[in-house]
Parts: structure tokens; C-alpha cells; sequence
């Protein structure tokens, strides 16, 4: 596996006209790594996949991809790099199984075991024409085609868009697979549950810049834990937590403590509750979408960021 990072940004500023659409992005994809993408409608990301694609020249900065530059080499990088977008348009007049060829041809590797595979995998009719199929069946094709090429390198843009859940755990297996092969990914999804089960570094944009990166066990400290408790016996513990450093909203209902605790903190908490003769205990870690909440959901984002 080579050391050169699959995707590699640094310091990369991109405007259009007087509205700045990167403003100073920086981005490391390593080698063999999924790594998620996450931000709102507007935050950049569009604008960054188009920079690593070569469809755009970014204004400052260093990009690179697989090591070549993304605007000069773009012939070169794209037999290299498989693109899935989350609306995906085809050839009317082609089948299913002609596109899925076509592309895999334009990326100059053929894996056709790989490709049958794939199609059954997917529930996908390759002899239908492709003005009959689906959203869905769109996404099918790119993805097949995508996952069946022998290429380095995965950029996914919301690549389930209209896939049902059946076929959501499909692509989860393949993505697992295709890590193991020791290729890398970048995908960009709404959907926080899979990038959760997918990613092993996770960047958050805001505004065209990241502003957080790193694995979901370095950035949960960002957020506290949620933790609900029952006692064997009552006790009046609110106020005592409440008091607490590192606790904050505490409340009870029906016998059941619930609060939540910074990280820093929770030694030193669980400690003092393990005191109390606890029943039962449940210690819930941040989901992502409370990490993206810490910066989209606070007072001053835009509604455009909320999209």
C-alpha cells in the first residue's frame, strides 16, 4: 500500500464571483482509510468533490489526489478513481449491463466476475433499458460499476440516494470489502447511521472550511454522554448531581435519572453514583448527528446551513 495519501488538500480557498465557497480547506484522505464527509446543502462539499474530480480549478491552496494534480492530470486520475453521484444520469437508449461496461471500460479495468457479482448482489436487471429504470436503478448502475472497477480510489456523493434499506446493508457489505482490498474512500452522506458504521476518520465542513476531523473515538469528547440511571432504593440525588461538576440536565420521570456528562468528567461521576445502589445503568457515547449539531444547530446558523 503506498504512503501517498489518496486525497490530500491543503490550505484550499475557491470562490465564485464575491461568494467564497472554500476558505481554506484542508483534507486528508490516507490510504486503505473510508472517510466520511459531513456538512449541510452550502457548507463546500459539492464544490471540493468537483476540485478533485478536475472539473473545477481551485483559486489557492495544494490539492492532490493519488499524488498527481487533480486539474492537470484529470485524464490520467480518472482510469484511476470511480465517481458515484447521488443522482445519477444515464444513457436512455443503453441496458443497465451496457452503461455498468461502458464505465468500467472508461476507467480501463474490467472485472467482469466481480461485475456479475455485483448485479445480483444489487437486484438490478442489466437488460432493461436505462429510460425505464428508477432513481434507484441509477444509483444501482454507478454503484456496480464503481465497486466492480479495479480503481484506488471511491469518491461517493449521497451514493444510496433512493436505495431501499435491503439494499443500503448490500452497499455497507461492499464498502467493508473494498476497505479490506485496501483502497480508500471519501464518502459524503446525509445519512449519519452510515458514515457512522463506515467511516474510520470523520471531517465536518462548515462554511468551506473543516473544522473538525479525526476518528468518531477522537471527536465524541466534543460532546458529553448520555447517561440514565434507576436505583435500587429512592434517593434525592437530583440536586447532588446537579452539583455535580460536569453533569448538566438532570431530570427524572418515573423512578428513571437521566442527565448528561462531559467526558472529562465521567471518572469521577460514575464513581459517585456507584455509591447510590444503582438497579440499572445505561451510558449512551454522542452520535454524530450530535457532533454535527454542536456546529449547525446552534444560534446564528443559517437556515441554508440546516438543509
Amino acid at each position: 500500500m503506498s504512503d501517498i495519501p489518496a486525497v490530500n488538500l491543503e490550505q484550499v480557498t475557491k470562490s465564485f464571483g464575491r461568494k467564497q465557497a472554500l476558505a481554506g480547506l484542508s483534507l486528508r484522505v490516507q490510504p486503505g482509510e473510508v472517510h466520511g464527509f459531513l456538512g449541510p446543502n452550502g457548507a463546500g462539499k459539492s464544490t471540493t468533490l468537483r476540485i478533485l474530480l478536475g472539473l473545477l480549478r481551485h483559486d489557492a491552496g495544494t490539492a492532490q489526489v493519488l499524488g498527481k494534480d487533480p486539474w492537470a492530470d484529470a485524464v490520467e486520475l480518472h482510469s484511476r478513481l470511480a465517481y458515484v453521484p447521488g443522482d445519477v444520469a444515464l444513457w436512455p437508449n443503453l441496458t443497465g449491463g451496457e452503461a455498468i461496461d461502458l464505465f468500467m471500460r472508461l476507467r480501463g479495468s474490467a472485472n467482469p466476475a466481480r461485475r456479475d457479482e455485483l448485479i445480483e448482489r444489487f437486484d438490478l436487471d442489466p437488460r432493461a433499458k436505462a429510460r425505464t429504470y428508477s432513481k434507484g436503478n441509477r444509483q444501482k448502475v454507478a454503484l456496480i460499476a464503481a465497486l466492480a472497477s479495479e480503481v484506488e480510489l471511491l469518491l461517493l456523493d449521497e451514493p444510496t440516494s433512493g436505495l431501499d434499506p435491503l439494499m443500503e446493508a448490500q452497499f455497507q457489505e461492499c464498502i467493508s470489502g473494498v476497505r479490506q482490498q485496501g483502497r480508500s474512500i471519501l464518502l459524503s452522506s446525509h445519512i449519519l447511521a452510515q458514515v457512522e458504521a463506515l467511516a474510520d476518520t470523520v471531517s465536518i465542513i462548515r462554511r468551506g472550511v473543516v473544522v473538525e476531523s479525526g476518528s468518531l473515538e477522537q471527536l465524541r469528547h466534543l460532546a458529553s454522554t448520555s447517561i440514565s440511571l434507576r436505583l435500587r432504593e429512592p434517593r434525592e440525588v437530583i440536586e447532588v448531581l446537579r452539583g455535580t461538576p460536569g453533569v448538566h440536565d438532570v431530570h427524572s420521570r418515573e423512578g428513571m435519572v437521566r442527565f448528561s456528562a462531559d467526558q472529562e468528567h465521567l471518572p469521577q461521576i460514575m464513581q459517585l453514583i456507584s455509591d447510590w445502589g444503582v438497579a440499572s445503568l445505561t451510558a449512551t457515547p454522542p452520535t454524530l448527528e450530535q457532533l454535527l449539531l454542536r456546529h449547525y444547530g446552534e444560534p446564528g446558523t443559517t437556515s441554508a446551513e440546516r438543509k
